[in-house]
């Protein structure tokens, strides 16, 4: 119960100290977006500047502080808020109250005070001391100047009781704001050393870290600490909420003022919704709030899917990170918050539409490693592959649905034509996926070693990837024409140089990359001797790799070890020696041992050379020779009792250096 409340307590902090930096938030916004009048002279320019400024600075300053400073901070701002407030009603009772007389109509014609007088002073004593009250205790002032301030507050409401003129009572009204503005300035002094003392915490704070942990560290450190993500997110729904609540307003007025029915059509409706979405987007704040609104959305949206597909890898859980910053670079690249209204709303529709095409891409990467796990671990219930299948089927038919509205509704040009691509390349990823996992579920039902699966996966998905490429080229160009002819920008410059980079340069270099090693492991393959027949049967042996029996053949590495061809090929893919014992697997053809091969066990075949092992010389040599290669790699090492050096080794190997060819294992099944 005690954890609950504690938990319960927390939260409500949290919420507290998101809700406390909303208002600087709407501060700077206001800032960047008032209007600036050019015609008042450059006296009133630099005034209104400083003012913009201080403003942004002060804001600024307090949507970083800590939280126990933000408290403190709101705690003597709503004090001195409390002070303005009774010297202004006092002031306005002095001036405009006539105690005896139709004094007060509301604007809207509602009577909210009591027209006699006595109830009148009596119920403005009270909203008096409430607030003095509320200043005393916030500024926490002592007990003799408490009453003095009360009485302060109270003076300007006897000098009505006691029916002073109208120019004595705005004279003390003057007097006993005065006071109280002297009174909060003291103590405002009073907390100075408070303020100096906690703004040279932080800064000495802020300064440790940089040299610590660096820009970056700091930067995320603060945008964690202050909670900016949910900062901005309440910004912009509070913002819609109070527009949207202005708008239904105005728009039932002006009906009922025309004679209209107030009634809320789907016209209606849709307008509203449009201003809404137009305002949501005037400002780069704005751009950040809704860009924070999409990330709540893409969060939980990654994580239903991963939860239907049943899929625990922490790495997919990015969704939430991917879509807001692509859609902030959006906004940026295409100037969103600087176009007209009606331009602006096309503008933000064709970014949502790059966006799900992007976010449907997200959600592939995330389907298809479960897909590819559950057919290569041959996992037979059809309740764990059923929502993948599903989830693969919607991402095959919603692109599709896509183009087509898209392409009934609009003429071609290059946004529609990005669009298209990027739904094209999507339904292509979808498809070599299928195909692949497909063969896999083909393979599983077999109890006979399939040895053509490798190539056939690697053939589907160098096709998918060839064709992947073409379309990067594709894009590339146009968003080239975009640039140099619709809307070219810097921003859009820098995603067509990384465009270049990732998913043309780096895609090609890999894929090139990965077929030279393909060809080179078949070499590899082709030169070592192959056993059939009667000659593989004496063997009586199961390849190290797969622990499966040799059904048709088996490669024979120079170290005289029984593997599958297929098996081998995918560990020279890694490196270049043998898994057993870690010996150099290629020979050049002249250099090759001719001597003769044994099996995994030391078994010999029958009909080879057995002088080598005749000879207890040359077999502790050999011995030596097969066991003494320390490997690179220290996950596949299994005997680490006999150590050697690289110039060791490469005296017993006869001076041949160690070269092996470190890979990325995911280019031969998936080139992305």
């Amino acid at each position: 119960m005690a954890s609950t409340n504690v938990r319960i307590g927390q939260q409500a902090l949290a919420v507290l100290d998101v809700a406390l930096r909303v208002p600087c938030i709407f501060i700077i916004d206001a800032i960047f977006n008032s209007y600036h009048d050019p015609g008042t002279g450059w006296a009133g320019t630099a005034g209104r500047v400083l003012i913009r400024v201080f403003g942004i600075l002060v804001s600024s300053v307090v949507l970083v502080l800590s939280q126990k400073a933000l408290f403190k901070f709101y705690t003597l701002f709503f004090a001195v808020m409390l002070g303005a407030v009774a010297v202004m009603i006092n002031y306005y009772a002095t001036s405009h109250i006539d105690f005896y007389s139709a004094y007060y109509k509301a604007a809207l014609g509602f009577r909210l005070l009591p027209r006699n007088g006595p109830t009148l002073w009596l119920g403005m004593a009270v909203v008096q001391l409430l607030f003095g009250l509320g200043y005393v205790v916030l500024l926490n002032v002592q007990s003799m100047f408490a009453a003095l301030v009360f009485v302060d507050i109270m003076i300007p409401l006897w000098g009505l009781i006691i029916e002073l003129p109208v120019d004595v009572r705005q004279l003390v009204a003057v007097a006993s704001g005065f006071i109280l503005a002297l009174n909060t300035a003291a103590c405002l002094l009073l907390k100075l050393k408070w303020f100096y003392y906690s703004c040279r915490y932080v800064y000495l704070l802020l300064r440790h870290m940089y040299r610590i942990y660096g820009v970056q560290l700091l930067l995320e450190d603060t945008w964690k600490r202050i909670r900016f993500p949910d900062v901005l997110r309440v910004f912009w729904l509070t913002r819609m909420t109070a527009q949207a609540v202005i708008l239904v307003y105005v728009v039932k007025v002006v009906r009922h003022e025309s004679g209209q029915q107030v009634t809320l059509t789907w016209d209606v409706c849709w307008d509203l919704f449009s201003n809404l979405i137009i305002s949501g987007c005037d400002s780069t704040l704005t751009v950040l709030g809704m860009s924070a609104v999409i990330s709540s959305m893409a969060h939980y949206l990654g994580l239903s899917i991963l939860a239907f597909i049943g899929s625990t890898e922490e790495e997919d859980k990015r969704l939430g990170f991917v879509a807001p910053v692509l859609f902030f670079i959006l906004a940026l690249q295409t100037g969103l918050s600087g176009l007209d209204p009606d331009e602006r709303l096309v503008r933000l529709s064709r970014n949502m539409c790059l966006l799900l095409t992007a976010i449907l891409h997200f959600i592939h990467g995330m389907t298809d490693p479960v897909l590819m796990s559950l057919s290569a671990s041959h996992v037979l219930s059809v309740r764990r592959h059923l929502p993948v299948l599903l989830v693969s089927m919607a991402l095959f038919v919603l692109p599709v649905a896509l183009s087509y509205a898209l392409w009934h509704h609009y003429v071609l040009n290059t946004w529609l034509f990005a669009v298209t691509a990027f739904c094209v390349e999507l339904c292509l990823k979808v498809v070599v996926s299928l195909t692949v996992y497909t063969l896999f579920m083909v393979d599983g039902y077999h109890n006979v070693l399939w040895e053509r699966l490798d190539d056939y996966v690697y053939y589907v998905r160098s096709t998918g990837n060839v064709i992947e490429f073409i379309f990067g080229v594709i894009m590339f160009g146009n968003g080239a024409y975009t640039m140099m002819f619709e809307s070219g920008s810097k921003i859009r410059a820098c995603m067509m140089c990384l465009h270049a980079y990732f998913n043309i340069y780096l895609q090609a270099k890999n894929g090139w990359k990965t077929f030279i090693n393909r060809r080179t492991a078949v070499k590899k393959i082709n030169s070592l001797p192959e056993v059939k027949g009667t000659e593989l049967h004496d063997i009586e042996d199961v390849c190290a790799i797969c622990y499966q029996e040799f059904a048709t053949s088996a490669r024979i590495t120079p170290c005289h070890h029984y593997f599958h061809a297929l098996c081998l090929r995918k560990w020279l893919y890694i490196q270049d020696t043998c898994p057993m014992c870690h010996q150099k697997v290629y020979i050049e053809d002249e250099a090759r041992d001719r001597a003769a091969f044994s099996n995994n066990n030391g078994y010999a075949a029958p009909g080879g050379d057995l002088d080598e092992f005749a000879d207890p010389g040359r077999a502790e040599g050999a011995d030596a020779a097969a066991g003494g290669a320390e490997p690179d790699n220290e996950l596949l090492e299994d005997n680490d009792s006999i150590e050697y050096d690289e110039d060791e080794w490469g005296t017993l190997n006869g001076g041949t250096p160690i070269e092996e060819d470190y890979i990325n294992d995911d280019t031969d099944s998936n080139g992305d």
